[in-house]
């Protein structure tokens, strides 16, 4: 077989095959994805979001810790898009109705599956993915193997839905199917850690906002009314109302 000159190889780099990822590069391969909603995010991901189709993992050290902080703005642009429920196997707390209601995630759009059994958690969640009326699922599997995850991710390619599988961080050092996998920090900030993605490996965290704009909104509009009249003691509680519906 003939050598391949430097050149020629910068040559064949240099030339713009659009189906074609190389790996110093973030793909760009045109796969239909969903918006985070958090543009930092957006801005370290293939395509501009997370990947339809594919298996998304998320690793912490306590489950449910900032899961609806990170995927709330997504299942929002998710639901919008397919009139199906997404599908929670084995949640490890519910989420509050009213704050979810007003994000603008309906809580009649989240079905609750709860298995005792690893094994039949697995399964619902397969069978979840397979059905044509679910819009997406998130699967607290934190004693899945890789093998396993296999099957969950292969279900999801087949039938084109929006899949997060959440695992504890001792599997980080471990192999996985994943598209795209990311740790949680378990701090009180929203911080990720992109573990695995098509592109470059990413060293830096990325920090997202820990609360809902609308929250965040309310937090500054009181503290700057706070700031205004320091001795005002007559105050309504009408604000403290809102913020328990929005935290």
């Amino acid at each position: 077989m003939p050598a391949v000159s430097a050149r020629a190889l910068r040559t064949v780099s240099a030339l713009h095959f659009p189906n074609v990822w190389r790996a110093p590069e973030l793909a760009r391969a045109g796969e239909r994805v969903v918006a985070t909603g958090h543009a930092a995010l957006d801005a370290q991901l293939p395509g501009g979001g997370w990947p339809v189709g594919n298996l998304i993992e998320i690793l912490q050290r306590r489950a449910g810790r900032h899961a609806w902080q990170l995927l709330l703005p997504s299942l929002v642009h998710a639901t919008a898009d397919e009139a199906g429920p997404i599908v929670l196997v084995n949640p490890p707390h519910l989420p509050f109705g009213p704050a979810l209601k007003a994000q603008g995630l309906a809580p009649s759009r989240l079905l609750k599956v709860q298995a005792p059994r690893a094994q039949a958690a697995m399964w619902a969640g397969e069978q979840a993915l397979r059905c044509a009326d679910v819009a997406g699922v998130m699967a607290w599997l934190p004693r899945c193997r890789a093998t396993h995850l296999r099957r969950l991710h292969l279900a999801a390619a087949q039938h084109g839905k929006l899949l997060f599988v959440f695992r504890d961080i001792e599997w980080k050092d471990e192999s996985s199917p994943a598209r795209v996998r990311i740790e949680l920090e378990e701090t009180e900030e929203l911080r990720v850690h992109i573990l695995k993605r098509r592109g470059p490996p990413l060293a830096e965290t990325i920090e997202l906002p820990s609360q809902p704009m609308r929250l965040r909104h309310l937090l500054e509009s009181r503290r700057t009314r706070s700031a205004a009249t320091p001795t005002n003691t007559d105050r309504s509680h009408v604000l403290d109302r809102t913020l328990t519906l929005t935290s």
